[in-house]
């Protein structure tokens, strides 16, 4: 049986980005139970890929009952719907096994990750103050995405000197405004820019050169995505949601390392429920984003663990 269930997380502040913001995570969980073993897993559906809480449930509804991992990965599309219910099956798969996922997928014990944290996007001398509350974090990551930009990465730099800094767009810019931004992104010491430009429309990028690190999100969904990456991008961010669960993320880190491309793995605003079996793809990553439990407000029992060490490996009553 596959049961699904829409929830809400409050979020310890407003959480705001180029396309908007939001006080709550609206997630759908999924539980699968067969044999008297209980899998579970968890999905955000994003609008920005036409996706509802209804939508998503009603395609994860539509299941045959009884489907596996590898029947599931053609009866869905890559999306939040077929990641909640993978998810859910490697952990019932766990379960039943009496082992851990990372054993069952061949993959070596995971350690703790150091993960971003998220500045959402706001006036100048209210993302300043929120740098320097997060100054002794390693990696801070900026939501920016507007045409007034320079001010805000400035503030920020200013209120966190010594951390480093990535940049996400969240496709909020033109060509104009990235090249007129990019010098000063380097300036700042920026180390990497997550989608400048919207999917679709990011054909500049393989006419410049690349001295940042540049980032694709929207326009890497699967491993279909990676054959028009080619020349544009440097690094691709591996979400689930995007995915369609760990089956494919894995995969696709796997091709995207042999395309020569550096890996970042991310996250929608979630719970643990949601990071944990990134955390399986975060291992060895060059930048990892997996911050959405430092987000809330409240999380779920026998959360994540988060330290100066990084977001630690799940125990099991959490998940896998």
């Amino acid at each position: 049986m596959i049961a699904v269930r829409a929830e809400r997380f409050r979020l310890a502040e407003v959480f705001t980005i180029a396309r908007g913001s939001r006080t709550e995570a609206a997630v759908l969980s999924v539980t699968v139970e067969r044999d008297g073993v209980l899998g579970r897993g968890e999905c955000v559906p994003y609008a920005r890929y036409g996706e509802t809480l209804e939508s998503v449930a009603a395609q994860i509804e539509g299941l045959p009952a009884g489907t596996d991992r590898a029947e599931l990965q053609a009866a869905l599309p890559a999306g939040a719907a077929r990641n909640a219910v993978d998810c859910a099956l490697w952990d019932w798969e766990a379960k039943r096994a009496g082992r851990r996922v990372w054993e069952l997928a061949g993959l070596a014990a995971p350690g703790p990750m150091v993960t971003a944290f998220t500045l959402s996007l706001d006036a100048p001398e209210k993302m300043r103050a929120a740098a320097a509350r997060n100054a002794h974090r390693p990696l801070l990551k900026i939501k920016l995405g507007t045409p007034d930009d320079m001010a805000r990465l400035e503030a920020v730099r200013a209120g966190a000197p010594d951390a480093t800094i990535i940049v996400d767009a969240n496709e909020g810019w033109t060509a104009e405004v990235y090249a007129d931004l990019a010098p000063h992104l380097l300036r700042l010491g920026v180390a990497m820019v997550e989608q400048p430009l919207p999917a679709g429309q990011d054909g500049m990028l393989a006419e410049i050169a690349r001295p940042l690190p540049v980032c694709a999100d929207e326009s890497c969904h699967d491993r279909d995505s990676l054959p028009d990456l080619a020349g544009k991008y440097d690094m691709v961010n591996i979400k689930l949601d995007k995915t369609g669960g760990l089956t494919e993320a894995l995969a696709l880190r796997d091709a995207a390392r042999a395309a020569d491309y550096r890996v970042m793995v991310g996250c929608m605003v979630g719970t643990s429920l949601a990071m944990a079996p990134a955390l399986l793809v975060a291992q060895g990553a060059e930048v990892v984003d997996l911050d959405g439990p430092l987000l809330l407000a409240e999380d779920r029992d026998h959360a994540l663990r988060y330290d100066a060490d990084g977001v630690h490996p799940p125990e099991t009553d959490l998940w896998g």
